[in-house]
């Protein structure tokens, strides 16, 4: 029997962005599988929840911490616990990481350095941008997590040859019982999911349910997510300017996302830029006629009029006009939503995007063998 191929996985610490929780789900997925004996490291921040360590480590998750106060010490650190753990794979999760993750990997003279990255826009300045093509010479994989960063890394220079897309995927299985509650049975309201930030564009939803008012329809909308309360306050100031804020809740951070979802007919994510939009993933496998902004990473997902709506970005108009037609015509929503729940089941599983992974990091290992 051949040893399991040795694969570290290093991202963030703040556990507020998917770049931390597909590592996470990777090195679940290979914990204990015989194949990938995995490690999860994170770059300590400020905002690192304690007890988020706790629970994972209680679950017996193999995982470490580096510094995060200085790239140096980041970098220091990583390279002791490459030489420790002597991985085959170093996979470096998102920016910046993945900067400081693959010099880490250089000067630990790891045999394979695979990068990913999980979104469409990043904070790239001339000097890391440089910086990012050096490295990428140096990388035997560099991975989109939709076609749309796929065609957002090329963008950025990086080599056409070496450059792939591996889909994110969700759990199917809190789903499974999206079929028991009938679109008809739902409440005809709308669930956005997502923290908040200045990529997630809340204000053309308020502004677009303040539209569907002033036409008749008085629509229940349930805003759950965390993030900071800085971008949280100025919504809330927002919709009760639009006089929508009995109308709109703001619950915070749930763990009954799917249950939510599924007792809906409507998922929206309204965004200004995208990696993979898990958020919308899920509206489709809960059953939810859905409604996204047509950015990269959301619109390699929806085939507009089939399985849901594309909206121009930061257009309240286009947007009430989509949450329109889906409330006024039940049955054509019924259909699309129908369609995103076959679409999720056969193309957006957790466990296909886990096995592409595995398939890769097999691959490059076994280049190493004579």
């Amino acid at each position: 029997m051949t040893d399991p191929v040795r694969v570290l996985h290093f991202v963030t610490g703040g556990f507020s962005g998917g770049a931390t929780q597909v590592a996470l789900q990777l090195v679940n997925a290979a914990h204990g599988s015989g194949r990938i004996e995995p490690l999860l490291v994170l770059r300590r921040k400020w905002r690192t929840p304690p007890e988020r360590l706790a629970e994972l480590q209680a679950q017996g998750i193999p995982l470490r911490l580096v510094p995060g106060w200085s790239h140096l010490a980041t970098v220091a650190a990583l390279v002791k616990l490459c030489r420790d753990f002597r991985p085959d794979v170093l996979v470096v999760h998102g920016f910046s990481e993945h900067l400081w993750g693959r010099y880490a990997g250089l000067l630990a003279k790891v045999p394979h350095l695979v990068h990913v990255e999980h979104n469409t826009r990043e904070r790239y300045t001339p000097w890391r941008r440089a910086q990012t093509r050096w490295l990428a010479r140096r990388t035997d994989r560099i991975v989109g997590c939709s076609e749309g960063v796929r065609e957002a890394l090329l963008a950025l220079g990086m080599p056409p040859e070496r450059t792939l897309a591996i889909p994110n995927g969700i759990r199917l299985d809190p789903f499974a019982e999206a079929e028991a509650h009938p679109f008809a049975a739902r409440t005809p309201g709308i669930v956005m999911v997502a923290r908040f930030s200045k990529q997630k564009d809340h204000a053309t939803l308020l502004r677009a349910v303040a539209l569907l008012a002033a036409r008749g329809l008085d629509v229940p909308v349930q805003l759950p997510g965390g993030g900071k309360a800085l971008h949280r306050k100025p919504l809330e100031a927002l919709a009760a300017d639009l006089g929508i804020a009995d109308r709109v809740q703001f619950p915070g951070v749930v763990r009954d996302v799917p249950r939510r979802l599924m007792a809906h007919q409507v998922c929206v994510l309204s965004t200004h830029y995208e990696g993979m939009p898990l958020a919308l993933l899920e509206g489709m496998a809960a059953g939810c006629a859905v409604v996204g902004s047509a950015v990269p990473g959301v619109r390699e997902v929806l085939h507009d009029g089939e399985d849901g709506l594309l909206v121009p970005e930061s257009d309240p108009e286009a947007l009430a006009d989509a949450l329109e037609r889906l409330l006024r015509h039940p049955e054509d929503a019924a259909r699309m939503a129908a369609n995103a729940r076959a679409v999720a089941l056969a193309r957006h599983g957790r466990a296909l995007m886990h096995q592409r992974y595995e398939d890769l990091f097999l691959q490059l290992a076994r280049q190493s063998t004579p």
